[in-house]
């Protein structure tokens, strides 16, 4: 076995419960041994219960929440579905955000939506449907936007959801903005998604 030098005095070693007498001096290889064992169990055990230090944590990339648009006053949902309800029997008209002109689904949202808030909406149901909050369908609240699938193509109609399983739309079907109630045999298969005015909470 190689020598081991040693230093005679070294004899003591220290436990958190009781002060321990160990005489080293006559194996000094065994009792540096056993001084590097306790040193390196009492470096994990003080390490345990010490705070990590920031700068040796790793953490991952926040994802920044994605802004969507969203009214500024929680109250500008009721008026958008008063103003809805103000267009009943608008008639309908392809491309048309002008009440006077004529409303297709997505022109009458983003029409109400900027008289309301003063900022435009895109003209598609689709596009709103991007930028804007989605919500599940079982959380609806007046004010809010429910899409459909009804040109095999997701959120390829919209209306503004009323309360009381009802909302105001403009179809093609005939001709006019109207009511329709979301069990609706025809619709209630065909919605696809639902989105909210507001910022989430």
């Amino acid at each position: 076995m190689p020598n081991c030098p040693h230093t005679a005095d070294i004899s003591t070693i220290h436990t958190s419960r009781s002060a321990l007498d160990v005489n080293l001096s006559a194996r000094p290889c065994a009792g540096r041994l056993v001084s590097l064992t306790l040193a390196a169990v009492l470096s994990v055990l003080a390490g345990c219960s010490t705070i990590p230090n920031s700068s040796s944590v790793s953490s991952q990339p926040q994802t920044p929440e994605r802004e969507y648009f969203a009214l500024d006053n929680p109250a500008q949902t009721q008026e958008l579905v008063l103003y809805a309800l103000g267009l009943l029997d608008t008639g309908y008209r392809f491309g048309g955000r002008n009440p006077d002109a004529g409303l297709d689904c997505s022109g009458m949202v983003s029409y109400i939506v900027e008289q309301i808030s003063g900022r435009a909406l895109p003209h598609n149901a689709a596009s709103i449907a991007d930028r804007t909050r989605p919500i599940d369908p079982s959380e609806l609240q007046p004010g809010d936007l429910v899409f459909f699938n009804t040109l095999n193509k997701r959120h390829s109609h919209m209306g503004i959801y009323i309360g009381d399983g009802k909302f105001v739309h403009a179809p093609s079907s005939r001709g006019v903005v109207r009511v329709e109630r979301l069990d609706n045999r025809y619709f209630a298969p065909r919605i696809d998604g639902a989105r909210s005015l507001l910022a989430s909470s």
